[in-house]
């Protein structure tokens, strides 16, 4: 791992609770999709975040952080961000990293700002292998929390392979996705998942119900299983 200085090049509320933060490292830096990162508070305070920019990208590393007076822990992070403009990172870290040894169908889970955790995994993987067969469920209690759906959608249009399934808790009249829970979505839509790599990145008590379900009554394989930093810890 390595230390790094970071300017804050942009800041935008994307919601009334998720921001998008864009970072330029004053050193190089390396990390593999789906890797995360840590923002030093203090010695003994470390905070860690997804990646949603790529391991291509070397100009910048963008997150996605979710914050609010309900959610202390990052709210600090974006008080420092919007104050000092420059914060202090070690990375990179986790191993729940795009694994591309082979070419596998991936199934991509996410719940909320776990998004920039699949994002990083989804377009590296296109890069690599534009023909590849991925499925992304990205789901939110409203569709406004799906705050990237837009960019998804214009994503599938030019990669067939690629399919896009947006699910919300609390479906608003015209909504044109799914609707209850990720999870559900994925279990109508699949009768087995022995043959497909699962990234998940979301509450850990939904990535714990996921394993169950999906080893015990799809058939998944546990060892491909992978979850973000706060998924299967």
């Amino acid at each position: 791992m390595t230390t790094i200085s970071c300017k804050v090049t942009s800041v935008d509320a994307i919601t009334e609770t998720v921001y998008r933060v864009r970072l330029v490292p004053d050193s190089p830096f390396s990390f593999r999709a789906g890797q995360y990162l840590m923002v030093v508070m203090d010695e003994r305070d470390k905070r860690p975040f997804s990646m949603a920019s790529t391991p291509d990208e070397q100009g910048f590393i963008e997150l996605h952080i979710g914050a609010s007076e309900l959610n202390l822990y990052a709210m600090a992070v974006m008080d420092r961000i919007l104050k000092d403009r420059e914060i202090v990172i070690d990375i990179p870290h986790g191993d729940a990293w795009l694994r591309d040894e082979d070419d596998r169908p991936l199934i991509l889970i996410a719940g909320g700002t776990g998004f920039s955790y699949v994002r990083s995994i989804l377009f590296t993987a296109l890069a690599r292998n534009p023909a590849r067969e991925i499925a992304i469920y990205w789901g939110g209690r409203e569709e406004k929390h799906l705050y990237d759906l837009a960019e998804l959608e214009a994503l599938s249009v030019n990669h067939p392979n690629l399919s896009v399934v947006p699910v919300v808790e609390q479906p608003e009249e015209g909504w044109r996705g799914r609707s209850g829970t990720v999870l559900t979505a994925v279990m109508q839509d699949f009768g087995t998942l022995s043959e497909h790599d699962i990234y998940i990145a979301g509450r850990f008590e939904m990535a714990k119900i996921a394993r169950d379900l999906f080893c015990n009554e799809r058939g998944a394989r546990e060892d491909r299983m992978f979850g973000d930093a706060f998924s299967f810890i």
